[in-house]
């Protein structure tokens, strides 16, 4: 029996009612990204980005795993997939299933929040209360002082070591490689698929949209994430 290894985009999680990033309507379309090293320099750019965060609570609280979510976490549970690497922040592999163990969060997950200097964890509840006490302000850790981040990885922000490393373990280990809902061009995360490819792994990716690497994949199937998977979730 082949065993796979699944990277999820955010298409996966499109018809969950969580927008994805690049599409036209996309979220940056709406808003510019704010690189990390200006989350560190600006109070006001930290307000934002926490007046962002909860300006999408309601798409967050409300989304529930989708088809694709239940078919990988099924396909988990028979052993047929060894993980599941996903550039995904809304925790909905868990959800439906799949053991926290066997997700590979590069991205970082935006259900929590971190504190950058200590690390301490601060759940979002504790985060709002504080944010709309203060008018709008960013809370700052009440352990050292430190920011308050929602526990995803920003532009500029360093990858996540042993996320890395196990996802690479994973890539390298299998012989077949499903690239799920990603546009494939944020790297060094869409390394992945072409790593798997050189490796000897069968690369299939399915996609709404063209991706660069769709010229090396064994397999391209071009359609809605839910509905492929529809006969497996």
């Amino acid at each position: 029996m082949r065993r796979g290894v699944a990277f999820t985009g955010a298409g996966i999680s499109t018809e969950c009612g969580i927008p994805d990033f690049r599409s036209p309507g996309g979220l940056w379309t709406r808003n510019r990204p704010i690189d990390f090293d200006a989350f560190l320099a600006s109070r006001a750019m930290r307000d934002e980005a926490w007046r962002r965060r909860f300006a999408m609570e309601e798409a967050f609280a409300k989304a529930r795993p989708g088809r694709g979510h239940r078919a990988l976490s099924r396909l988990l549970a028979e052993g047929r997939l060894a993980g599941i690497v996903t550039q995904n922040i809304d925790g909905l592999h868990q959800a439906s299933g799949a053991p926290p163990e066997d997700v590979i969060e590069l991205h970082g997950n935006t259900t929590y929040a971190t504190c950058l200097d200590c690390g301490r964890r601060y759940e979002l509840e504790w985060v709002r209360m504080r944010f709309e006490a203060e008018s709008g302000a960013a809370p700052d850790c009440e352990e050292c002082a430190g920011p308050i981040k929602s526990a995803t990885i920003s532009f500029g922000q360093p990858m996540p070591a042993p996320a890395m490393l196990r996802a690479r373990e994973l890539t390298q280990g299998c012989d077949v490689f499903l690239a799920i809902g990603s546009s494939l061009v944020v790297w060094p995360a869409a390394g992945f698929p072409l790593e798997a490819k050189r490796n000897g792994a069968i690369l299939v990716i399915i996609n709404r949209e063209p991706t660069e690497l769709d010229d090396i994949a064994d397999l391209v199937i071009r359609d809605e994430i839910g509905e492929v998977f529809a006969p497996f979730a």
